[in-house]
């Protein structure tokens, strides 16, 4: 596969999948198992697990059983949990709240934080309307209170809600506030890569727990990262023959196939 999934990323991926439903730390040593059936190496699995403990995102605990292991922080849980919200609820393209507004201001001396703040405000599916004023659906309200706070970035910006009124047609400032043909590229990269994956598993009856997990993974891998990306607007402010609803749906029906019978793998009730 073309696609490169950075183990960091995978570790992520595997946590919000499976890891919040273990009532302990997952060891290094099933974390290194799990890894392994998707190629990445133990060395590759130790340096990215310190990295995250570095970033804050997993703590050491050992298990019941005494061996090393990690958990999840709490604020990579709320992170995670805000994520669940957009990874596998349909968006409801829906605009009767209107938009978020996210103005911010950053000192000369804090300057470094300005392209913290810019790039945290993509990521969460934010769209620049002018130097320092950003905007978004208004349903990303709270999860963007989370993230600022988290990120101690919330003294830097003021956040409002509001509604267009002009004078260029919303679906006009749309196309300037995202560059939507990128986003239009991820959702086809997307479906070049998985809509085939789904359809060899429709072809099929059985849904063996490793072959879920190694297909299952790397989708939502893949897929996570889009509804972020997109901020989930209305048919009607997008350009025809949007790919957006295709790709959610691909990513759906292999959810909905895989995630379970691969659960089975990760907790090792498929080994002898």
């Amino acid at each position: 596969m073309a696609e490169q999934h950075t183990p960091r990323s995978l570790i992520v991926t595997l946590y919000g999948a499976y890891g919040r439903e273990r009532p302990g730390p997952l060891p290094v040593a099933e974390l290194i198992r799990l890894l392994g059936a998707l190629g990445v190496d133990a060395p590759s699995v130790r340096s990215s697990v310190s990295r995250l403990k570095r970033r804050g995102l997993l703590v050491p605990e050992r298990t019941p059983e005494g061996a090393a292991g990690y958990a999840l922080s709490a604020d990579a849980r709320q992170l995670l949990d805000d994520g669940d919200r957009r990874i596998y609820a349909p968006s409801s393209a829906d605009l009767s709240d209107g938009w978020v507004i996210a103005v911010f201001s950053v000192p000369e001396a804090e300057r470094h934080k300005r392209h913290l703040l810019r790039s945290r405000l993509v990521r969460l599916g934010f769209g620049a309307a002018a130097p320092g004023v950003w905007i978004a659906p208004a349903r990303l309200c709270e999860e963007t209170r989370h993230t600022l706070r988290r990120l101690r970035l919330d003294t830097y910006v003021d956040l409002f809600r509001g509604e267009h009124l002009g004078f260029a047609a919303t679906a006009e400032a749309v196309s300037r506030w995202w560059d939507l043909a990128a986003i239009a590229k991820q959702h086809e990269d997307f479906l070049d890569r998985h809509e085939p994956v789904l359809r060899s598993w429709d072809a099929r009856e059985d849904t063996p727990a490793e072959a879920a997990y190694r297909d299952y993974l790397p989708a939502l891998d893949s897929w996570r990262r889009l509804p972020y990306a997109d901020p989930g607007l209305p048919e009607e402010l997008l350009p025809q023959g949007w790919p957006g609803g295709r790709s959610a749906e691909v990513f759906g029906r292999l959810h909905a196939r895989l995630r379970d019978a691969g659960a089975a793998f990760v907790t090792g009730e498929t080994r002898p």
